[in-house]
């Protein structure tokens, strides 16, 4: 009976850069998640955070919803197996939002190679419930904090696809204000790479995307990586094969093999500083796009300050970027309370 008072207390009191496992390094591949149930537990405080920091103007939950069967089953044949993936997710509703029209709805994807939809996203998220936007953002399959199980379904450029697309469909089949025909996706790094997947495969289910600082190339980037970042894709409960060993499935799960399909409007900034996602990926997507007559906009910030996170920050260059990005998506969702022009 102590922790709960306990957990409420480190809520308060932690940076949210320091609640989840997103903030640390990866594990090595082959490495079971979290095995003291560490994850687990800054995962339970970061979640009561939520309430603390966004309580004033949203209704938050944490929902569970279904999507596709693991990729792989240990045993095919066992009890269970087959069965749907159980998916977390957070659903942030404006408080004063007008429930009696139909309203628009931002999937909201979060990055990071076994990471997690965490309260450092917090000032990005109550921008959009300010301009009327519910939101959803799904911990899919490999995301950190719900145990080794969950963490070794990772599908990087798979069925993680699915599982976004899944609370996507989840959100309109439970709130019968939201319009099907307005629901724009975002999101960076991990994140932009799995909302370029979703408007490729999917073009019909979302009205406008906007991807910041994304993947984009899967076999350049096992090209430019370490050997440490390379296993986690090569370990055998992930893709079980280097790029060298199955080129085709790296370019298969790469953003730019699908560039054909673009048919939904698009953003995508990238900054020449990046550190994580070499501004070469993005170049690359943009070149293909265009080389396929696409219409879509983009900017690359030159060396802009913070790098991978340039435009995550709470500077005044980062702000700026950010309202770039909702007054493009304004222009399609139309939202209750547009940013100024």
């Amino acid at each position: 009976m102590i922790l709960r008072p306990l957990i409420l207390l480190t809520a308060l009191w932690l940076p949210a850069s320091s609640q989840t496992a997103a903030s640390r390094p990866p594990a090595p591949a082959g490495a079971a998640e979290d095995p003291a149930g560490l994850d687990r537990l800054l995962k339970a405080v970061d979640d009561v955070a939520w309430h603390f920091k966004l309580g004033d103007s949203a209704e938050i939950d944490k929902v569970r919803y279904t999507s596709l069967p693991p990729r792989r089953e240990a045993n095919p044949a066992a009890q269970g197996a087959g069965n749907p993936l159980i998916i977390p997710a957070y659903t942030f509703i404006p408080k004063k939002l007008d429930r009696s029209r139909k309203q628009p709805l931002i999937v909201l994807v979060h990055g990071g190679v076994h990471a997690d939809f965490n309260t450092g996203s917090v000032h990005i998220v109550r921008e959009l419930l300010e301009q009327g936007y519910p939101v959803i953002a799904p911990d899919y399959r490999g995301s950190t904090g719900y145990g080794a199980a969950f963490y070794r379904q990772i599908d990087y450029g798979g069925r993680e696809n699915d599982d976004v697309l899944a609370g996507r469909n989840w959100m309109l089949e439970t709130y019968p204000f939201l319009d099907a025909q307005r629901v724009g996706i975002m999101g960076w790094s991990h994140g932009g790479m799995i909302a370029l997947m979703n408007i490729f495969e999917h073009p019909a289910a979302y009205a406008a995307a906007y991807a910041g600082v994304p993947v984009s190339d899967l076999v350049a980037r096992m090209g430019y990586k370490s050997d440490r970042y390379r296993a986690q894709f090569s370990a055998p409960y992930h893709l079980g094969k280097t790029a060298e060993e199955d080129v085709k499935e790296y370019l298969r799960r790469s953003p730019v093999s699908h560039v054909s399909k673009l048919a939904t409007p698009l953003l995508i900034h990238a900054n020449t500083t990046d550190e994580d996602v070499n501004v070469l990926e993005v170049e690359r997507l943009i070149a293909a796009l265009k080389a396929e007559g696409k219409k879509f906009e983009h900017k690359i910030y030159q060396a802009a300050p913070g790098g991978h996170s340039f435009n995550r920050l709470d500077t005044k260059l980062a702000r700026e970027s950010r309202l770039e990005i909702y007054r493009f998506l304004a222009r399609y969702l139309k939202p209750e309370r547009p940013p100024a022009p």
